[in-house]
């Protein structure tokens, strides 16, 4: 199909956390060409853009108040943005983040690195996996994660949460190679892994990154 059309309403609406809600625009409709989703939020005064910067991806963002009213915190500086706003981080250092301050508030982003073809991101599976972790749903939310995997092989924050997922379902020598696998690539990862409770069941395990 060549067209397709749907409204903001109608998307998935997927909580994550501190009370911002993902809205799926770039998986609804399998958009390979750039990043774009759209988020609410829980209540007034709970975060609809959560607290990040793009450093690590080098994206440049550009969100939009399609409903409602909301406030950007950009670098510590407040701005108000009722409906219609736009709001362009050209530098992906600035730490962002924004609540809703009246309800029913849609922020539309749209987002990529300039000059680099466009990949799709890896929380983009972990966010997709949350409704079937809370639901212990694991065969779900491992086969999400495995499809990212193939889509971007050894990638090591995939690895990681797909471990994780792994480890929660009971699956040891599963969680054991893709953490160790993760720990590899990405060494950072050993240390949080000491630390993360979803690894509470592997923690003991000799194969456990030291």
């Amino acid at each position: 199909m060549t067209v397709e059309a749907t409204t903001l309403d109608e998307l998935d609406a997927i909580p994550v956390v501190h009370g911002f809600v993902w809205r799926p625009i770039r998986r609804r409709f399998g958009i390979r060409a750039f990043g774009v989703n759209a988020y609410t939020s829980e209540g007034v005064g709970r975060q609809i853009v959560e607290e990040h910067d793009e450093t690590r991806l080098g994206h440049q963002e550009l969100y939009v108040v399609v409903r409602g009213r909301a406030r950007f915190t950009l670098d510590g500086e407040d701005h108000d943005a009722p409906a219609g706003t736009l709001v362009f981080i050209r530098d992906p250092a600035v730490k962002r983040v924004a609540v809703a301050e009246e309800d029913g508030t849609v922020v539309l982003a749209v987002g990529g690195a300039p000059g680099k073809p466009y990949e799709v991101s890896a929380w983009e599976a972990l966010f997709a996996t949350i409704p079937h972790t809370r639901a212990e749903r694991w065969d779900e939310a491992i086969a999400i994660l495995e499809e990212a995997l193939r889509e971007r092989p050894g990638h090591p924050a995939t690895l990681y949460n797909l471990a994780c997922v792994e480890a929660r379902a009971g699956r040891a020598p599963g969680a054991l190679v893709h953490l160790q696998e993760a720990v590899q690539r990405e060494p950072s990862y050993a240390e949080l892994a000491r630390k993360d409770s979803d690894f509470a069941a592997i923690r003991d395990e000799p194969a456990f990154p030291g």
